[in-house]
């Protein structure tokens, strides 16, 4: 063999080793650059699954706590701290969702400290709930009560309305009753006279006389006996009606009012007579201020609020 071409194929030979160990380093480098990737790969999906469960977690945690403010509040519960819990929890979710590294670390442990706050908050609803049962039932043996006493009350209601009507009833009839005994008690005057007497004192009892000769006009009857009639002083009012009906009354001589039925009215004399109940003549004189006009003359006679006699003359021409 020639030393030119034993020469070139030394370094063909050396060329080949070369290029044996360049694929050889080559591979090496592929495998080790592959496997660094697949770990990386595998860190990134693992923190990213971290970050997932994460944010889950707080956004559960969130939903948990609105359910829970919600159930305390229709408890009437106090939900001033869940309040302030849930205003931090916001902070913290916000915080998280802009934070460029990853520390899920410490966001696990603020998920502990929630969870445990809901759970503690959990006794408090039970306890809430207990104390509502026992309300609700305090409330329903309230209202049984209530309803009992209501339905006493209405009954004693109504008794009482059946006892006023019949309060009524009584005080009605014994107002009619009263006004009976007391019309029965009432003084009669019997056999009246209307008498007529002149300036010169001479008494005279006609059907008509002239107004010349009347000067006093004296009235004489008698009070029958009545054992319902209290014996004691009583006065007796005259009235003197004119032929137009109206009063004679002049309080010069004794005139004044008094009441006919609950209304006022003039009355033309009065007189107090002790009644002695046997039977006794009573005597009143009537002096007329002025000279009888001539008509018809209406004498009425009261005592006690009843009319208890009456009579009339006539003045001719």
């Amino acid at each position: 063999m020639q030393p030119e071409q034993k020469n070139k194929q030394s370094i063909a030979w050396a060329m080949v080793v070369v290029l044996g160990l360049a694929t050889a380093m080559f591979g090496y480098l592929f495998t080790t650059q592959k496997s660094e990737l697949t770990q990386q790969e595998s860190m990134v999906v693992e923190k990213a699954r971290e970050l997932a469960i994460t944010k889950t977690k707080l956004d559960s945690i969130s939903t948990v706590l609105d359910s829970k403010i919600a159930e305390i509040e229709r408890l009437g519960g106090d939900v001033t701290e869940l309040t302030k819990v849930k205003e931090q929890l916001e902070k913290d979710k916000l915080a998280f969702s802009r934070s460029k590294k990853v520390e899920t670390n410490k966001y696990l442990g603020k998920i502990k400290e929630y969870e445990k706050f809901l759970t503690e908050k959990d006794e408090l609803i039970a306890q809430l709930k207990a104390e509502n049962e026992h309300l609700v039932a305090s409330n329903d043996s309230l209202s049984t009560h209530v309803g009992t006493l209501t339905s006493e009350r209405e009954r004693l209601v109504q008794r009482q309305a059946e006892l006023t009507d019949s309060v009524v009833t009584f005080t009605e009839a014994n107002k009619e009753l009263s006004a009976k005994v007391s019309k029965a008690a009432a003084l009669k005057a019997q056999n009246l006279k209307i008498l007529t007497v002149n300036s010169r004192g001479k008494v005279k009892e006609k059907d008509e006389y002239k107004s010349s000769r009347v000067d006093k006009i004296k009235l004489v009857f008698n009070l029958p006996e009545n054992d319902l009639t209290a014996q004691e002083a009583k006065d007796i009012y005259v009235r003197v009606l004119d032929p137009e009906g109206a009063v004679l009354a002049d309080n010069a001589t004794g005139s004044g009012e008094f009441e006919i039925d609950g209304a006022p009215s003039k009355f033309t004399a009065r007189e107090s007579v002790a009644f002695q109940n046997n039977n006794q003549k009573v005597e009143m004189l009537y002096d007329n201020s002025s000279q009888f006009r001539p008509g018809k003359y209406n004498v009425e006679l009261y005592a006690e609020g009843y009319k208890i006699g009456g009579g009339n003359f006539t003045i001719k021409k």
